[in-house]
């Protein structure tokens, strides 16, 4: 029989350390972002590298050095896909690009250890936990530091307060006047404003702004049923 043919004590061996230190690689990863409370936690990032070894490992076992080489690409490919489901679009406004991006990660790790590459495979999870911590900060950092009247330029918000059960439609009518005025949108946000009320914020681009002209969008904006007020500013961005 096949199956008692593929019995071999050393190749199963070796796949249970691999597959052993894919899933200690893969939950030392998945911690970190349990702990920050991610959508992609413990288990999740734990799964994607105990399957990227399996796979890989089962295809060293079956055709060698060339059926791995195939069988990483279709990881890659495979939790190419996996990552997309956690990228949330909502609106203009994408979220979860790190999340996918350390799924990605925890597939190379799975990867390598399922190719034997042990020591590889621990470098791999300690930069891909370093990019997720010690970066941080540094974002932070760039994030809240002021910006100079030299590297940044003018941007504009319009903003429009409204009944919270009427935000997403109140957000499409927003985008949608703005953009047929020629201002395209860069970022929409959500912010709660009292007990019943929605403020949404729409960032436009960097731009040249008619003042006179926005007015007027701004005014139809506020004339739209569930609108209770709008109105808008200038601030400044990085200039690009």
């Amino acid at each position: 029989m096949q199956a008692l043919h593929n019995i071999d004590p050393s190749a199963t061996l070796n796949t249970l350390i691999s597959l052993f230190f894919a899933f200690v690689f893969g939950s030392v990863i998945g911690l970190e972002r349990q702990v920050r409370q991610r959508t992609a936690g413990l288990r999740t990032n734990a799964l994607v590298a105990v399957g990227a070894a399996v796979f890989v490992d089962l295809a060293i076992r079956m055709n060698g050095v060339d059926g791995s080489t195939r069988a990483v690409a279709n990881v890659i490919t495979g939790v190419g896909f996996l990552g997309a489901g956690a990228i949330m679009k909502e609106g203009v406004n994408v979220t979860g690009l790190n999340t996918a991006a350390t799924l990605w990660g925890s597939a190379a790790v799975g990867a390598c250890a399922g190719a034997s590459f042990l020591v590889e495979a621990a470098l791999a999870t300690l930069f891909v936990l370093a990019s997720n911590t010690l970066l941080r900060p540094v974002v932070n950092h760039i994030n809240r530091s002021p910006l100079s009247s030299v590297s940044s330029e003018a941007t504009y918000h319009v903003y429009a307060l409204c009944r919270r059960d009427d935000q997403s439609e109140v957000r499409e009518h927003m985008v949608r006047l703005l953009e047929a005025a020629q201002y395209p949108v860069r970022a929409v946000q959500k912010n709660h404003f009292g007990a019943t009320d929605s403020e949404i914020e729409v960032i436009l681009y960097a731009t040249s702004v008619n003042a006179e002209e926005l007015d007027g969008v701004v005014q139809r904006i506020e004339e739209l049923p569930s609108v209770l007020q709008a109105y808008w500013n200038a601030g400044t961005t990085p200039a690009g």
